[in-house]
C-alpha cells in the first residue's frame, strides 16, 4: 500500500476512502488487518482528519471495523456472512420485481454501455484476472443499479457487491477461478434485459443464487473438514455472486420466492 500521488487537499476524503477500497478489493490489505489513522495519514502524507474521516465512511459502509483501543482493522467476512449477503440481494430484487412499473426503468441508452463492462467481465473471468474482473463486475452492476428507482436500494445493492467481492478475494487468490465458482451469466442477463424478456432474466438470477449457495455450500463443507482456510474470511463471491447485484431490469411474471432459484 503505497502512497498515491494523485491524493489532492480538494477531495482527500473521497481519495483516501477510494485507495484503500481499491487496496481492500485487491488482496492487499488482508482480513482482519490493523491499522491506526496515524500510519494511514502518515503513508499519505497528510493531516489525520480527512483520514479519519475517510476510514469511518468505509466503517459504515461495513468493509472496516473500528475499535476504540486497536484502531481500524479489515472486515473479516464468513461463509454465513456471505451467505447472508446472497439472500438479502435475493429478497431485495425479488421486492423489486413485485411491482416493476413503480421500482425500475429500464433506459435502452444505457444498455450499450453495460454491455460493454458484461463483455468485460466475462473474458476476465475466463481469462482469470481478478483484478480487472473485480472493476468491471462492480461497473456493471453499479450501472445497472441506476435502472432501479430507488436510490437507497439501489446503494443497498452496491455496498453488498463490494462486500462480496471482499469476502470473495482471498478465496479467490487461494483456490483459483473457474465455472464451479464463478458466474458467466453478465451477457445473458443484459440481453434478456434488452428484449424485455421477464422469464429469462428470472431464469437467469435463479442461475445466479443457485451457484451462489452451492459454493457456499462446498466452502463449508470443506472447513468442516478442516481443509478451509478458517482464519481468513475473505472468500469469493466471485461469480458465484456474479450477477446478482442492483438488477436485473425486467421482473418476471410470476416472482417466486428466493429459495425456487436456489
Amino acid at each position: 500500500m503505497s502512497p498515491s500521488a494523485g491524493v489532492t487537499r480538494n477531495t482527500l476524503r473521497q481519495q483516501i476512502a477510494d485507495a484503500l477500497r481499491d487496496e481492500v478489493l485487491a488482496g492487499r490489505l488482508p482480513p482482519g488487518r490493523e491499522f491506526t489513522v496515524k500510519q494511514i495519514a502518515e503513508q499519505y502524507g497528510v493531516s489525520a482528519t480527512p483520514v479519519r474521516e475517510a476510514l469511518f465512511d468505509l466503517s459504515a459502509q461495513g468493509l472496516l471495523a473500528s475499535d476504540q483501543h486497536r484502531g481500524f482493522q479489515v472486515r473479516e467476512f464468513t461463509v454465513a456472512d456471505y451467505r447472508a449477503m446472497a439472500e438479502a440481494r435475493a429478497l431485495v430484487v425479488e421486492g423489486l420485481f413485485r411491482n416493476p412499473a413503480e421500482r425500475v426503468a429500464v433506459r435502452p441508452e444505457g444498455l450499450a454501455s453495460i454491455r460493454r463492462r458484461a463483455a468485460e467481465a466475462v473474458r476476465a473471468a475466463k481469462g482469470g484476472d481478478l483484478d480487472v474482473l473485480i472493476g468491471y463486475d462492480l461497473r456493471f452492476w453499479r450501472e445497472l443499479g441506476q435502472f432501479v428507482l430507488n436510490p437507497y436500494i439501489a446503494d443497498f445493492l452496491t455496498r453488498l457487491r463490494v462486500q462480496a467481492w471482499v469476502f470473495a478475494v482471498h478465496r479467490l487468490r487461494r483456490d483459483g477461478m473457474d465455472e464451479n465458482v464463478l458466474w458467466f451469466g453478465h451477457e445473458e442477463l443484459v440481453e434478456a434485459i434488452a428484449r424485455g424478456d421477464r422469464e429469462q432474466v428470472h431464469a437467469e438470477m435463479c442461475s445466479y443464487y443457485a451457484h451462489a449457495l452451492a459454493w457456499a455450500d462446498r466452502l463449508e463443507a470443506r472447513e468442516a473438514a478442516g481443509d478451509g482456510e478458517q482464519s481468513t474470511e475473505g472468500g469469493a463471491e466471485g461469480n458465484a455472486d456474479g450477477p446478482a447485484g442492483p438488477g436485473s431490469a425486467m421482473p418476471p411474471q410470476s416472482p417466486e420466492p428466493p429459495g425456487h432459484c436456489a
